[in-house]
């Protein structure tokens, strides 16, 4: 059947032409991801969660105690994976180098996300470049400890027995350019002391040190502290944020003791650069729904942690602050890493 030859309508021209233009489109199309298929097919399996410190620290203590709520909300199991050192940026970079895919994310502390690249001449990484911001996830306290053969009681008693020892005293740390170890020195600043910095392989390793009578005094999170000071272990001088623990009420902050200072850990969840925004929405979604169950809820705080969840906006910015506070304290101690 041979079709007639005769000039389209102006409609049928238009129709004609549109659909000209969207075949023409349709190669360069194929190329983009659909977001909503994006959104929906994530996660297809279980999500990798490096936990850039040793287990049993305080920044262990929190992934896990969200880890198996979490993997509920979003659909899929997390499977931690414990990689400590150089102050969490070995953990730091395995997930700054991994694809932008959702599955593998970083709970993190201050140390690789605001500290250790700032120690560093020749950082391996960018916090604000290299990571995507999911959420912050919680606060927990930081408590000064010391070992029972400390002759001091008070936040008074050991700073004057720490002048009268300049260089001897010591104290643990998880790593140089941990949270703990800058509330430490932090501390040394505020106080004109020289107690002099012992890092271990981990918040672990360190209380170990600590209880065994290797060092002398530590920070550390409540949560790790409370069963070795109620042990009668280690004794508790002060707390290092600006009010006192519901888990040790008669506990006096470190403000108290007339000395202007205020540190506490926090913990946020990351992943790479380059997150897809569904993927980041997804994973945001889930971790402030889960950090609103009673169970978590509960469970923080009994080990003296404050949930908190955010937007990634507002953690992005939280770090952008960070990293300004503790580049102040960084030039001032000469606390310049290798």
């Amino acid at each position: 059947m041979t079709i007639p030859k005769t000039a389209p309508a102006a409609g049928d021209a238009r129709r004609t032409a549109a659909a000209a233009a969207i075949a023409g489109l349709l190669p360069l199309l194929g190329w983009l991801p659909a977001p909503d298929a994006t959104a929906q097919a994530f996660p297809a399996r279980p999500i990798r969660l490096l936990i850039p410190a040793s287990p049993g620290g305080p920044a262990d203590i929190v992934a896990r105690i969200v880890a198996q709520s979490y993997g509920e909300a979003i659909g899929q199991s997390l499977v931690a994976d414990n990689r400590a050192g150089a102050g969490g940026g070995i953990g730091a970079e395995i997930v700054a180098r991994s694809q932008p895919d959702g599955y593998t994310v970083m709970i993190s502390h201050s140390g690789p996300l605001a500290i250790e690249p700032l120690r560093q001449s020749k950082p391996s990484y960018d916090p604000l470049r290299d990571f995507t911001a999911v959420s912050l996830v919680a606060e927990q306290a930081y408590v000064l400890i010391v070992h029972p053969s400390v002759q001091a009681k008070t936040v008074q008693e050991l700073v004057a027995l720490a002048r009268t020892r300049p260089g001897k005293m010591n104290f643990a740390s998880g790593g140089p350019g941990t949270g703990i170890h800058m509330a430490a020195e932090l501390f040394n600043l505020v106080a004109g002391l020289k107690v002099v910095h012992v890092p271990y392989k981990g918040a672990g390793p360190g209380m170990g040190a600590l209880i065994g009578g290797e060092v002398d005094m530590m920070f550390n999170g409540i949560s790790s502290a409370l069963p070795q000071v109620r042990a009668g272990k280690l004794r508790a001088l002060a707390m290092a944020g600006t009010k006192r623990s519901n888990l040790l009420p008669e506990l006096p902050t470190i403000q108290e003791a007339g000395f202007r200072y205020d540190t506490s850990g926090w913990y946020g969840y990351v992943g790479p650069a380059g997150l897809p925004k569904p993927i980041v929405a997804r994973l945001n979604e889930a971790l402030v729904k889960t950090l609103a169950t009673p169970e978590v809820r509960e469970r923080f705080a009994s080990q003296g942690i404050d949930g908190i969840g955010s937007t990634p906006a507002a953690f992005a910015e939280f770090l952008r602050d960070e990293m300004a506070k503790w580049r102040k304290v960084i030039a001032a101690s000469g606390l310049k890493g290798d």
